[in-house]
């Protein structure tokens, strides 16, 4: 199996293991703020989290205490695990796990448990057996709001794969090609790049369509999704996204696609049109833009994201988007940013609540759009707050606003 473990490469050949200098720095951030909270020690389970701290997704438990002592306790597969957390080089060890009834036992203590994403049944089960009763969950999200130098640049190589997945959607769409069908270049593009297949949510149910294409009034279709954006999609079990509706001439074709590099979101929106887009579209899409400005300006300013909430429903308030903006009513979303990393809703939100701003390295999505029954239109780039500001991870100018075909 060791020999089989060198095939574990990146596109090009490349070593893909998170840095084990990361994983250290991570655990050691971890172990104080467990300190600083009073908790003696952390269990995180979660597929992402085990990423984040221990690099790879395997089937375990990796125990964390504010002492700084770390352990991995793998069910399967151990060997991969070892590889994965930098074989010899690992800032932790990595185990078989016990039975259960030894496994309180051989941690000995009195770990909190991420009681806040783990299945109800699980984890009532699992903390039984351990004795847990405190939640760290909060303090697990908010470590992984602010981003390291190198998941920063995780993110900038994931913008430049977008950049050729916009350019597949242009080299193929035009009138009469079905929403699907324009998905599936922007997916191909993806996948050779070296997306995993899935988009990790925090929130229940977990699941979202990461190539969002609608055209005219599919555009304004409603889903289960909290977004501006549904979509027919395939059929009532995929109801989100990309359907088999094709495109018209001189109709909005909003194109919201997201990339993952080894596990890092990116997230951009562009339009596209067979033809020339109406006047009124282009207006609207103007007026997103200028309350794209807005949000970013006040988060730069080192202001609340609910603040840049309110700023910017204001303004869209003023150029008359009221009743349109991120949804229709009944179904209109109430933010204008979500942030990103290894999941596509993190936190903070430039939404009502929020009343702290985006921490220096944190990484949002801002997406203002407005849906009528005809169609959809909007903009949509990843940025990072710097000590400078707000920088654009994804295109922003690179990529026009509305693409003619």
């Amino acid at each position: 199996m060791e020999g089989e473990l060198t095939t574990l490469i990146g596109p090009e050949g490349e070593d893909w293991r998170v840095p084990v200098s990361e994983l250290e720095s991570r655990q050691k951030e971890l172990a104080s703020r467990l300190s600083d909270n009073g908790l003696e020690a952390a269990l995180i389970q979660t597929p992402v989290d085990l990423y984040y701290y221990a690099g790879g997704r395997q089937n375990g438990t990796l125990l964390v205490t504010a002492e700084g002592e770390s352990r991995l306790f793998v069910r399967r597969s151990l060997s991969r695990a070892k590889h994965e957390s930098g074989d010899s080089d690992s800032p932790h060890t990595v185990e078989s796990f016990p039975r259960m009834a030894a496994f309180a036992e051989e941690i000995a203590c009195n770990p909190a448990m991420q009681f806040g994403e783990l299945p109800h049944g699980f984890a009532s089960r699992f903390a039984s057996k351990v004795g847990a009763t405190q939640d760290c969950t909060q303090i697990v999200h908010s470590q992984r709001e602010e981003k390291s130098e190198w998941e920063l640049e995780m993110m900038d190589e994931g913008a430049q794969v977008q950049l050729a997945m916009f350019e597949a959607v242009a080299a193929v769409g035009g009138e009469g090609v079905p929403e699907i069908e324009l998905v599936a270049a922007a997916e191909a593009v993806s996948r050779a790049a070296g997306f995993g297949g899935n988009v990790q949510m925090r929130r229940f149910p977990l699941q979202c369509d990461r190539g969002v294409i609608v055209s005219g009034r599919a555009g304004g279709i409603p889903s289960f999704f909290d977004s501006a954006i549904g979509g027919t999609g395939p059929h009532p079990m995929a109801s989100m996204g990309s359907g088999f509706t094709k495109i018209k001439a001189n109709e909005p074709v909003l194109v919201d696609l997201v990339h993952l590099h080894r596990g890092y979101v990116v997230d951009t929106t562009r339009m596209f049109v067979a033809g020339t887009l109406p006047t009124v579209w282009q207006e609207r899409l103007e007026d997103m833009v200028a309350v794209k400005e807005e949000v970013v300006d006040v988060l730069g300013q080192g202001l609340d994201c609910s603040q840049a909430w309110r700023q910017g429903l204001a303004l869209a308030e003023e150029l008359g988007h009221g009743d349109h903006l991120m949804g229709m009513a009944p179904d209109q979303s109430r933010f204008l940013g979500h942030s990103v990393g290894l999941q596509l809703d993190e936190s903070p939100v430039v939404a009502e609540g929020f009343d702290r701003p985006l921490p220096i390295g944190g990484t949002m999505a801002i997406e203002p759009k407005v849906v009528h029954s005809n169609g959809s239109i909007g903009s949509e780039d990843t940025w990072v707050r710097d000590e400078e500001g707000m920088r654009p991870i994804t295109a922003d100018g690179a990529i026009p606003w509305i693409t003619e075909w």
